[in-house]
């Protein structure tokens, strides 16, 4: 009866910490054929020695299965017009394409080193280019601002037949450049830059505004009800900005789930911040809970031959 009772509890223990790994393994193994392999881009900039890093921080273990490109000074004035093809580019992005209605999820796997863009800011500025349903992680081996990820991500579309329009690139571009622009001179919180150019989308896409007017009176509403002061300068950028989104007639409807998800996530993220005082405890009180629950099983162990 005790060599039973041991031997179960051995197994729950076993599958408890084994299961999940595997799990994970298979399912990383795993190709889809519908779209083939993630899409690796690295920044042109990057050394011998810094593009292995990026690998490991993108998880790629040798042989993990990814198609790999460059993004080149000359993709940066492809995509976005206006840029220096003579950029330096750092950042790197993994593309994984997704079924419709996954959505999209943007993981930033070195936040240290993004300094200036944060993962809703990349998810708004995809939204706005067309990339729907996809899971996108960024890396750089060094501190850079992150603005550069926006081009391997619109390469890896590119080399996989689904072409993003021009136009709707060079938005979304310009509006990672008003929200870093906001968070960096105005002194607003990153995510809640975020959360304003979302909430916009959101009405936008629900108001349908047929005049410049009508979307400068939404803009003022959402500054407004998110109690955020802007210069005159500031809000004109903003009006401009979403100007330009409603002359290409973006459907926001088709994103509607999407824009409240980020919505989410934000709140989310602003509410882990403020609340961010208490982390060391929680982080505390999860290791003596796991201490705790591993003397417990050793404990009914020794009562076992006891």
């Amino acid at each position: 009866m005790r060599k039973m009772t041991i031997a179960l509890l051995v197994t729950l223990m076993v599958g408890f910490f084994v299961q999940p790994v595997s799990a994970a393994d298979n399912d990383k193994e795993s190709i889809n054929e519908k779209f083939g392999l993630p899409i690796v881009v690295y920044g042109e900039t990057l050394t011998a020695e810094q593009k292995k890093e990026v690998q490991k921080q993108l998880g790629l273990d040798e042989g993990t299965e990814v198609d790999e490109f460059t993004a080149t000074g000359e993709d940066l004035v492809k995509y976005i017009e206006g840029e220096d093809r003579n950029a330096r580019m750092f950042s790197s992005a993994m593309i994984t394409r997704k079924d419709k209605g996954e959505g999209l999820t943007v993981n930033i796997v070195t936040p240290d080193h993004i300094t200036e863009v944060t993962n809703s800011m990349y998810s708004n500025a995809l939204l706005t280019a067309g990339v729907e349903n996809a899971v996108v992680d960024v890396a750089s081996p060094k501190k850079v601002s992150g603005h550069s990820a926006l081009v391997g991500i619109y390469k890896a579309y590119d080399v996989s037949g689904e072409k993003l329009d021009t136009v709707r690139m060079e938005v979304a571009n310009e509006e990672l450049n008003v929200a870093t622009e906001l968070a960096k001179e105005s002194g607003i919180d990153k995510e809640e830059v975020s959360k304003l150019l979302t909430e916009i989308k959101k009405e936008i896409a629900e108001q349908d505004p047929a005049t410049k007017e009508e979307v400068e009176q939404i803009v003022e509403e959402k500054l407004k009800t998110l109690n955020i002061e802007l210069s005159p300068e500031d809000r004109q950028l903003l009006i401009d900005l979403f100007e330009k989104m409603r002359s290409l007639d973006i459907d926001f409807d088709n994103v509607q789930q999407q824009l409240d998800d980020l919505t989410k996530e934000i709140q989310t993220t602003i509410k882990d911040l403020v609340n961010d005082e208490g982390f060391g405890q929680k982080v505390s009180d999860f290791f003596t809970g796991l201490v705790e629950a591993i003397a417990a099983f050793f404990k009914s162990i020794k009562n076992i031959f006891s």
